[in-house]
């Protein structure tokens, strides 16, 4: 009785068991949130306790529900191929609210770039001087470090599209290391833009210049970090075996969200860095 009561139902649906990660990622994201907040208005001396806390949970939060996604996929056999659809299309609407949440810090920065005269608003053209961008900026140089490291992400997606291929062929030596240099690339680049915010002749505070780049850029910057911890997982799981020509989903929904970053810097770099460069004097 007690195998016909644990027996798994015979359909194609997983229903899902009960969770707490669901609950447990809120509440971290929460005390995140609040943590940042408090910390940016420097409101209590705690803040970064609180911010650094919310990490932790958001982290372990990452590692418990990845363990148990790999757990049913693997163990329980439960990511049937109707499943695999549902993920897929689940994959595919993330990143679509990916693009909306980069197309606010767009449309932010296109809102004073195209318009920094506007006659309505007085306190932009204060600011701006009626010209973008603001002639107190001194920009960065498109064609130095930015370009390098627009070379690093598009060579990034050449080697995770390889790792894709040499799995696809069950060449695990090639995986592995397409995946290696994938990660080595993406640290690289985080390498460089933290070189470049340490150099920035602008701050984020006091002007809307260097809001609108740090944020559109940071954020991007902060996707690139999510995206090399999702190819070290996918690193760990194809040496561990994990992956299989047939069955890789994990490797594949990592594979999108890296040619999705690329895709956005080079919007970042052709908007923010050249044309918001400002006209070359020479």
């Amino acid at each position: 009785m007690a195998d016909v009561a644990h027996a798994k139902p015979h359909h194609d649906y997983h229903l899902v068991n009960p969770s707490p990660w669901p609950a447990v990622g809120a509440a971290s994201a929460f005390i995140t949130a609040v943590g940042l907040i408090l910390w940016m208005h420097d409101i209590v001396t705690f803040a970064p306790l609180v911010f650094g806390v919310g990490l932790i949970g958001i982290a372990y939060t990452m590692i418990g529900w990845w363990r148990d996604v790999i757990h049913e996929a693997e163990v329980e056999g439960d990511h049937t191929r109707v499943v695999q659809i549902s993920h897929r299309y689940g994959m595919i609407l993330f990143i679509a609210s990916e693009v909306m949440f980069f197309v606010a810090w767009f449309w932010a920065y296109f809102n004073t770039a195209l318009f920094p005269n506007e006659i309505k608003d007085v306190a932009r053209i204060a600011v701006t001087g009626g010209v973008w961008p603001p002639k107190s900026i001194e920009t960065f140089d498109p064609w130095h470090l930015a370009l390098l490291n627009t070379l690093i992400l598009l060579t990034s997606g050449t080697t995770v599209t390889w790792a894709h291929h040499a799995l696809l062929e069950n060449h695990r030596k090639g995986l592995v290391w397409g995946l290696v240099c994938t990660i080595a690339l993406g640290v690289s680049f985080t390498a460089c833009q933290a070189w470049e915010y340490m150099h920035a002749a602008f701050h984020y505070s006091g002007n809307i210049y260097g809001a609108t780049f740090f944020m559109a850029t940071g954020f991007h910057g902060a996707h690139v970090i999510i995206g090399s911890t999702f190819l070290t997982v996918c690193l760990f799981r194809a040496v561990a075996g994990q992956f299989k020509p047939t069955q890789h989903l994990g490797f594949e929904f990592c594979a999108w969200y890296w040619h999705f970053v690329d895709v956005v810097w080079l919007f970042l770099f052709a908007c923010i860095y050249v044309w918001g460069a400002g006209p070359t004097v020479g």
